[in-house]
């Protein structure tokens, strides 16, 4: 249990604050936004800007995602193998790759000039993409909350929910 708690080096974020959940933030933010573009495109009168905005959103979203998979990969490899968490992990890692290889297809099927409105098919795949995300994100979740991959270990866990008396814990925290 230990080692899935500690980071596997420096990159991965210090221990109890992995960097991995704060870069998933790119993509989820960049290619939720984008979804919103493609659909706006279909009511604005000047769809131009959404499309193209929402083609290099999700190219944000997709290098952003490279990003949290590189800290992703070291927090997976923290993770003893032939547990739950583990294969958990795995489920987890696969959805987000084949979710980023999905948004990879979409920016590059949208081609350099924006078709305006976005079409339906890639507007579709989006969707698509964001639904399995969805899914890939439930699962970090369960790494995080449920099985505790790269937080505090229960000891440490357990210290910010012991009652102390108020002038001792604004004394001993700075409060």
């Amino acid at each position: 249990m230990q080692q899935a708690k500690r980071p596997v080096n420096a990159i991965a974020g210090p221990y109890g604050h992995p960097l991995h959940p704060a870069l998933v933030t790119i993509p989820i933010g960049a290619w939720i936004t984008s979804l919103v573009f493609d659909i706006a495109s279909h009511v604005a009168h000047d769809e131009t800007f959404l499309a193209d905005g929402s083609r290099w959103l999700i190219a944000v979203g997709v290098l952003g995602a490279l990003a949290a998979a590189t800290v992703g990969v070291l927090d997976l490899f923290a993770i003893p193998t032939r547990t739950r968490a583990f294969r958990t992990a795995l489920v987890h890692m696969s959805i987000n790759l084949a979710v980023t290889a999905a948004y990879a297809i979409g920016f590059v099927i949208r081609g350099g000039q924006p078709a305006t409105p976005v079409p339906i098919g890639a507007l579709a795949l989006s969707a698509a993409a964001l639904a399995a995300l969805t899914v890939s994100g439930y699962l970090g979740g369960e790494l995080t909350y449920r099985y505790g991959v790269r937080v505090a270990d229960e000891t440490t866990q357990a210290d910010g929910y012991r009652t102390a008396p108020v002038a001792t814990t604004i004394k001993k925290e700075g409060l």
